[in-house]
């Protein structure tokens, strides 16, 4: 198919597409950009064109699928958007709350603990010393340190856990 007959045949229909075009995506800018796509697509095909019965139905279809996936890709990245600025948004303030209130927690059970179990959580779990250090540090033997440790631990677990869980049941 020739240009010129191309042009015959399509010119006509190309306001109704801009027309449709600016129906379904509002805006005129999209609109012109719709249509132009559209245009060079039935460019591409120009030479099946001539066997389409109806070539205004055609691309008046063409014109309306196109607006219709440009339309789903703009909610679905917009939603995507949304979706993901107030999931991580909301989860991260959530959690940043919910680990200063761990964090605070910890330190008041720590706070209760006999002096020797808060110094030996302290230097192991927060400072990560290792337990050879400790023992030196603490004047302690390694099996001291080991039991003082996990008493510690186990106080502060128990602890927390009546806290996470007063008032459900």
């Amino acid at each position: 198919m020739k240009q010129s007959e191309f042009l015959n045949l399509v010119m006509p229909v190309k306001d109704k597409l801009y027309r449709l075009a600016k129906r379904l995506l509002v805006s005129a800018e999209e609109a012109e950009d719709a249509t132009q796509e559209v245009l060079m697509k039935l460019w591409d095909r120009k030479h099946k064109i001539a066997h389409y019965r109806n070539i205004e139905a055609f691309a008046m279809t063409m014109t309306k699928n196109f607006c219709l996936d440009r339309l789903k890709s703009r909610q679905s990245s917009t939603l995507k958007l949304i979706h993901s600025n107030y999931a991580d948004g909301a989860a991260s303030l959530q959690k940043e709350a919910e680990l200063k209130d761990s964090v605070g927690w910890v330190e008041k059970i720590m706070n209760e603990l006999p002096e020797q179990q808060k110094m030996v959580l302290q230097l192991r779990d927060i400072e990560e010393y290792d337990f050879e250090e400790i023992c030196a540090l603490m004047d302690m033997n390694p099996t001291t340190v080991r039991v003082t440790l996990s008493r510690a631990r186990k106080t502060v677990r128990e602890k927390l856990l009546e806290k996470h869980s007063y008032g459900v049941g």
